[in-house]
């Protein structure tokens, strides 16, 4: 008895009932060829003619001939067992890849044999602790950026100016959502540098009339986001530990106060900076070279970031044998499996085993797969193929399609169908086109009014990004749960009035104060300068105003026409 290895092909479920017995085939007048099917556990390469799409067994020939003239025919026999499965109706040619895995091809519009999991029926929306929390601008960003998190950065500024400037150097909460404000207006109205902010010409009132230049420039130099003198213990284990606490609290916040809709999108953004630190990245392929490298989970409609983490090289953490691109969708996607969802990914992360693991946790997987991967059959990669042909290959849970030079791999599709263009475009390269750009639309949404700006210290530039990321968020749930559609442009400009608005009012009342405490008439023999300097610069005065109680010169008061006592 010899083994016989005859071309590769693929059974079905009757097929393997119907070859499992003993058939004689008369192939010639001194002997006949005993064909006999068995099944192994293991897949020995010996005799495999390919892996059964429902069992993962492999299915061997044993042939038992008797005369030298039944060796002769030996050669023939592959062509006599397609001949004899395609009498069954049942039976595809298969097609191998480097790695050993069997696809199957089947015709457009075939069903294929699997049966995808029952897809997210509910849109994207806000959680029920979000909606009772939310009234307003202000509100929606306070889901994101928390009031803990403030003090904590409140804090540890205060530390750190006490430690290098001055004793008494202090920060109130209301200034630094003041200071916030300031830096999202700085991304809404672009000036060329921080002065031009409170300059005549190029300045703002909102800004000036927020805080002083050189108060926003101080705060600024002392902003920091943990406790210094613990840094470096924790640097040793985590990379990211000038920042991680309030980032940590950041995510878990976009994570718990949205539950997004079917279609979710993972993808990486590259945060353009400078900054020396040890996990700056370089792509050429960005506008911005180089950068901090952010994995990130977008809702397709809505363009909510649901989950981000940012990437610092080599995580120890990471199983032995694990791909990159499976760990980081796997994380990305922790939140929300098990509930019938489908990412989609582009060829750095589509593998067969991401999913099958997505698979096994209720979640689909839809996005292209570089054709250099082992898993890809040999014979797709031919090029002499037809402008608009499609080629489609499936395993027991996922399908292959190839469009032109672009293979779809899709675990949600059971039929693969193309359109009636000119260009017969598959079904799942139609839906690819429309549910790849959530990460790319978003990264681009933050870009238009990003308040990023220069600095030295990477730690500013990661909050730079959240700040990007939760005016963006906030903008989402302001819309949803209010039922108001309003420009993000809008938003973010009423959204900085809000942060400063306690800060202004506060900073009035101490005005005021001041200007209540002073007395009525500068001492005598002496004037004061003219406090209001609406049409003078330097004038003298010795008057003040009844109603704001301001020095007033002649040039800056107001005439008040003589009047009767009835229309006083």
């Amino acid at each position: 008895m010899v083994v016989f290895r005859p071309r590769s092909f693929c059974a079905s479920e009757s097929d393997v009932k119907k070859l499992s017995v003993v058939t004689f085939l008369p192939l010639s007048r001194n002997g006949s060829i005993s064909l006999i099917t068995t099944f192994s556990e293991s897949l020995s390469p010996v005799g495999r003619l390919g892996s059964l799409p429902r069992y993962g067994k492999t299915l061997q020939m044993y042939l038992d001939f008797r005369s030298q003239a039944t060796q002769n025919l030996i050669p023939n026999l592959s062509g006599l067992l397609a001949i004899y499965c395609r009498k069954q109706h049942r039976v595809f040619d298969g097609k191998s890849s480097k790695d050993g895995t069997v696809w199957h091809e089947e015709h457009v519009g075939t069903r294929l044999p699997f049966t995808p999991i029952e897809p997210y029926a509910a849109d994207g929306e806000p959680t029920a602790k979000a909606r009772r929390s939310i009234s307003s601008r202000f509100q929606s960003f306070l889901c994101f950026i928390t009031l803990d998190m403030l003090h904590s950065i409140q804090e540890w500024t205060i530390q750190h100016a006490q430690q290098t400037e001055h004793v008494h150097w202090f920060m109130d909460l209301p200034e630094l959502m003041a200071f916030i404000a300031i830096v999202i207006l700085r991304g809404v109205y672009r000036v060329p540098s921080v002065n031009d902010c409170w300059s005549a010409n190029l300045g703002n009132p909102q800004i000036i009339g927020t805080m002083a230049r050189n108060r926003f420039q101080d705060i600024m130099q002392h902003l920091r986001f943990d406790d210094k003198s613990t840094r470096s213990d924790r640097a040793k284990t985590d990379k990211f530990a000038a920042i991680s606490s309030v980032w940590g609290s950041f995510v878990t916040n976009c994570i718990t106060c949205y539950n997004p809709g079917l279609h979710i999108t993972v993808d990486e953004q590259l945060f353009p900076s400078k900054t020396r630190c040890c996990f700056l990245q370089y792509i050429a392929s960005k506008p911005d070279k180089f950068g901090i490298k952010f994995w990130v989970a977008c809702d397709l409609k809505s363009k909510y970031i649901c989950n981000v983490f940012p990437y610092l090289g080599k995580d120890p953490n990471r199983p032995t044998g694990e791909r990159l691109s499976e760990n980081v969708v796997m994380r990305l996607m922790e939140p929300f499996l098990d509930k019938g969802r489908n990412v989609t990914t582009d060829n750095f992360f589509t593998s067969l085993s991401l999913a099958q693991k997505l698979l096994g946790r209720k979640t689909t997987i839809l996005g292209t797969v570089n054709k250099i991967r082992r898993e890809i059959p040999q014979s797709t990669r031919q090029t002499d193929r037809n402008e608009f042909t499609t080629q489609v290959c499936c395993r027991s849970f996922v399908v292959l399609c190839l469009c032109k030079t672009v293979y779809i791999l899709s675990s949600m599709h059971s039929v693969v169908q193309t359109d009636n263009t000119t260009k017969r475009k598959p079904n799942t390269v139609t839906l690819y086109n429309k549910t790849k750009c959530g990460v790319d639309v978003m990264d681009q949404m933050v870009r238009e009014y990003t308040v990023r700006k220069g600095t030295r210290r990477w730690p500013v530039a990661v909050f730079y990004n959240m700040i990007d990321m939760a005016a963006l968020n906030a903008h989402v749930l302001y819309q949803a749960c209010t039922g108001t559609k309003e420009r993000r442009v809008d938003f973010l400009v009423e959204l900085a009035r809000e942060l400063a608005r306690s800060h202004v009012a506060a900073k009035k009342a101490r005005k005021d104060q001041l200007l209540r405490t002073q007395p009525s008439t500068p001492s005598p023999g002496k004037r004061a300068t003219c406090q209001v300097k609406h049409r003078c610069k330097k004038n003298q005065a010795t008057v003040r105003c009844v109603h704001c109680y301001r020095y007033t010169c002649g040039k800056c008061r107001r005439q008040i026409p003589w009047q009767c006592q009835d229309c006083e």
